[in-house]
């Protein structure tokens, strides 16, 4: 038997166990896969992230929103109605959130040429450790190919989606970002800095700083500013025009960039004219454990196709604790 035809005849081996148990991922491999999406360079491994063991979790809230010390006076106890003029007891203000799952699917076609050019990434693969959960370095493979664009396919979701999206000329397009409210959208809640078209400067994370309410500002080592991959460019450059050691970090390097002390960075599908102003682990993405993938091949068309189901959620924690930057002009 060739090497190549070897190959192969292992990777039906490989994903055939993939596809045991129904297709449905053991936990401890759905576990390495959800390890494996939010590692990816996307915003998703900066938000929180909830892995969920239903359909349906509620998250409580509770916090104070005013102060809760007064005076004391010795002999006097604080009130409910305040009639002491002490200014009464305290009480937390109670909230829930709910978020409900969504299921989304990707059927992935891998030709036998793609794996029998790979010989030598799963021929590394195979020196895994002994306590990985797969079974085989292809199968790690093939699950990180999958996580690596499905991690990019869920940020979309999570930024764009909007149940009253409409797009006339993709039904699957409107269909996959119309299924709820993602972050973008949720974010219109809060507090919105409109920038009528003006170009990104210091004054517009400077207007956005002073939008966001006090108690939200004591850490603001752990806020962000998140704009898209272009608008970061054309801050940058604005800070290039200056003299001196700061505007040249900007032409000849990538020195980080902390408007008002505040880290920027660029998310790659943040739309052009928006941007947000909170700290990322506002950001809620859900996901259950029980993700499923699905073999089967076609050897007419000699390719491999895997099938992947998994059900996603996305909300905000606290939606008084986002600025929404919308209409900065375009570049």
């Amino acid at each position: 038997m060739t090497a190549n035809a070897a190959l192969l005849s292992k990777a039906d081996l490989a994903l055939a166990d993939l596809s045991a148990n129904g297709g449905l991922l053991q936990p401890e491999q759905g576990a390495a896969f959800i390890r494996k999406l939010i590692k990816e360079p996307t915003l998703i491994r900066q938000a929180r992230v909830v892995e969920m063991t239903a359909p349906q979790r509620r998250i409580n809230k509770i916090g104070f929103a005013k102060r809760i010390l007064r005076k004391a006076t010795q002999g006097v106890a604080l009130d409910n109605a305040s009639t002491t003029g002490l200014g009464g007891r305290a009480k937390p203000a109670t909230e829930q959130i709910t978020m409900t799952t969504q299921e989304v699917i990707a059927e992935v076609r891998l030709p036998y040429d793609v794996l029998e050019d790979n010989i030598e990434r799963m021929t590394v693969a195979e020196n895994t450790a002994s306590n990985m959960p797969w079974s085989s370095g292809l199968q790690e493979t093939i699950v990180t190919l999958i996580a690596e664009r499905a991690a990019l396919d869920l940020e979309e979701l999570c930024l764009l989606a909007d149940t009253a999206y409409t797009n006339g000329a993709d039904a699957d397009d409107q269909a996959y970002l119309s299924m709820f409210n993602g972050w973008l959208k949720l974010a219109a809640g809060g507090h919105v800095v409109d920038w009528n078209n003006a170009a990104i400067s210091k004054e517009l994370f400077k207007a956005g700083m002073k939008a966001m309410p006090g108690q939200y500002q004591r850490n603001l080592n752990l806020m962000k500013h998140l704009v898209s991959v272009n608008q970061e460019v054309e801050y940058r450059d604005t800070i290039a025009n200056r003299v001196g050691t700061l505007g040249d970090s900007q032409v000849q390097g990538r020195s980080s960039l902390s408007p008002f002390g505040v880290p920027l960075e660029s998310v790659q599908l943040m739309p052009e004219a928006i941007g947000l102003f909170t700290n990322p682990k506002n950001l809620i993405f859900g996901i259950q454990r029980q993700v499923s993938l699905e073999f089967d091949k076609s050897i007419t068309e000699r390719v491999y196709i895997v099938v992947l189901t998994a059900r996603v959620a996305v909300q905000v924690e606290e939606v008084d604790a986002l600025v929404k930057f919308t209409n900065i002009a375009s570049v």
